[in-house]
């Protein structure tokens, strides 16, 4: 899947139409949280306007309804983006219409326009014709640099660059290294190859499972995905979350995986969410009281789960091992996360939860990868593939 990178083109005098993801947190008062998105999109950016390039910048931000809502405007977004930048960088007041057409026409050599919310726009979820075209006409260049939505088709995803013709289409820096991780080492792991997944539910991550079961060595589950599992083998969960109508599908992924699919020997429990100070207690995997809830996987698991860890060469790790929020029930997230910063494997963080955890933990300089996308990294672990990524061009 390698593709053309925008630092291949040469856009010296030329209009590119980069998608980004700037969808970042603001309060109440619109100010931005948390600047991340903005700052990790830098590269591509600045390998644009250093070049000579007029950028045109478009991205969505939280989930208006197809018409303008000022608390989601990407004015902010802007704002900040020039104080980074120590430069100024325009706001178009519209994505697409007079006011956007006036402000890049009016963009000079190395100048960046931001383009409102693009879905304060009908066509953009819509993947309308009319609205890619629109935008299309605006460049010579497009650059997807949004990994965190190249699993969709949205019209700035794939039907612009499907309406730009034989005019270059190329990925930025984000996607780009994306898909060398989670694409590349994945298709082509150095082994033995280990996946870690947690979080809440079987049914969010059943077709992950099944492809990793077909490549990898080992697969550990962990969070509350590993109850229902628990479930299937005739164990008791108390209160713990289940979900009793995938119990045949757990059987069924736990006869075709035999010895590939690692469960927990043991379970951290409390008898109240959420709340630091509740009781707690380990117990044998399966054997939960009722009026207890499981929240990590216990200490025996954790070292079981840590020396695999070790011996691996490549690692993927897409959902947190508990409630790892709860300073008690982040032991067992925590002690798999020291296992991939202590060993020498490639290791690659699926975005979501599991970067919130390394982060959180301290360990984000000392893994591989962190993917910028929850649920594209899910999908490329499910073994999709990205319409919107596969039509631009190859390297």
């Amino acid at each position: 899947m390698a593709k053309k990178s925008i630092d291949s083109v040469d856009v010296s005098g030329k209009k590119v139409l980069m998608r980004v993801d700037f969808n970042v947190p603001l309060d109440g008062d619109l100010n931005i949280t948390d600047d991340r998105r903005i700052q990790m999109a830098l590269p591509s950016i600045k390998s644009v306007i250093d070049r000579g390039g007029r950028l045109i910048l478009v991205s969505h931000l939280g989930r208006p309804k197809g018409a303008a809502d000022p608390k989601f405007s990407l004015a902010p977004a802007a704002v900040r983006l020039g104080e980074i930048l120590g430069s100024p960088v325009h706001f178009a007041s519209t994505t697409v219409g007079p006011d956007a057409a006036e402000k890049i026409a009016a963009l000079a050599d190395g100048e960046i326009v931001v383009l409102e919310n693009l879905r304060f726009n009908e066509g953009e979820k819509a993947g309308g014709e009319a609205f890619s075209a629109q935008l299309a006409e605006f460049a010579d260049v497009y650059c997807n640099n949004a990994f965190g939505t190249c699993h969709r088709e949205d019209a700035s995803m794939y039907g612009v660059p499907m309406a730009m013709g034989g005019k270059s289409k190329v990925v930025g820096s984000l996607v780009e290294k994306e898909i060398k991780y989670l694409d590349g080492v994945i298709s082509d792991p150095d082994r033995p190859f280990v996946a870690i997944l947690g979080g809440a539910k079987v049914s969010d991550k059943i077709k992950v499972i099944q492809n990793l079961l077909g490549i990898c060595d080992h697969v550990l589950i962990g969070g509350a995905m590993a109850y229902t599992f628990s479930l299937a083998k005739g164990g008791k969960v108390g209160d713990s979350l289940v979900e009793p109508e995938h119990v045949e599908l757990a059987k069924s992924l736990m006869e075709q995986a035999g010895e590939k699919l690692v469960l927990p020997v043991d379970t951290s429990c409390g008898d109240e969410f959420g709340n630091a100070a509740c009781n707690k207690k380990i117990v044998a995997a399966g054997e939960i009281p009722d009026g207890w809830e499981g929240f990590d996987i216990g200490p025996e698991t954790a070292k079981k789960f840590a020396q695999i860890i070790a011996a691996a060469k490549t690692v993927v790790w897409n959902g947190p091992m508990g409630v790892f929020e709860v300073e008690p029930f982040a032991v067992g997230t925590k002690a798999v996360a020291q296992a991939i910063a202590d060993g020498d494997a490639t290791s690659i963080i699926g975005g979501g939860d599991s970067a919130a955890a390394v982060a959180q933990l301290g360990f984000e300089d000392s893994v591989t990868h962190v993917s910028t996308g929850g649920g594209a990294s899910l999908a490329m672990l499910e073994g999709k593939t990205f319409s919107a990524v596969e039509l631009l061009d190859d390297a």
